[in-house]
């Protein structure tokens, strides 16, 4: 497992040592990132430039170090695994962006408020568990995302994705048994509500 492409291209991260932890594929890593930057803008207009970033149930870290490599200013990592997040952070030191990256152990389904609004953000929760709809409903409703953010959901050939209010689907394709979703936040006025649509 490796950064694809930015200023780390090439460096190899640190991989699960068993089963526990599914990173995304680098196939599916790549794609993701070329429809960021190709389809959204480029150079200053990249999503990636300059952003602060989420990579949500985090695993190795690889999304959001791959973010930081492609320009993000920041990224938090959450996960409330805490060998995830050790790994996580062991990778970041391997890239030596540390001082750019918070590690949050925290279930992300259960959400306190942000320390800072990200304006994108990637989710890969555990397949079949269907996780995803009640992690954006909390990061909404917590103030993790800003107005518009996009956001990225990976989920399993069995995964429902009963989208929260406000978030709207822009692209979905598939890699494998992966199926990434790209969602644009509710933008400006637009209400937060939880999972149940309360």
């Amino acid at each position: 497992m490796r950064i694809i492409a930015g200023k780390h291209r090439g460096l190899a991260l640190e991989s699960p040592p068993d089963d526990a932890i599914r990173p995304t594929s680098d196939r599916a890593r790549q794609a993701l990132f070329n429809i960021l930057e190709h389809r959204f803008g480029l150079g200053e207009r990249s999503p990636l430039h300059g952003a602060i970033a989420l990579d949500v149930f985090c695993g190795s870290g690889a999304l959001g170090l791959e973010a930081l490599s492609r320009g993000a200013a920041r990224c938090l990592f959450i996960d409330k695994d805490p060998t995830a997040l050790a790994l996580a952070e062991r990778n970041a030191q391997r890239a030596k962006e540390s001082a750019a990256c918070r590690f949050i152990l925290r279930d992300a389904t259960r959400l306190q408020t942000a320390p800072a609004a990200a304006s994108l953000a990637f989710l890969d929760p555990t397949y079949g568990q269907d996780l995803a709809a009640p992690a954006l409903a909390s990061l909404r409703a917590n103030g993790w995302l800003s107005d518009g953010a996009l956001v990225s959901v990976e989920l399993g050939p069995s995964d429902r994705l009963a989208l929260p209010p406000g978030f709207l689907a822009i692209d979905e394709r598939r890699y494998g048994k992966a199926r990434i979703v790209l969602l644009r936040a509710p933008g400006p006025g637009e209400p937060a509500r939880d999972a149940t649509g309360a």
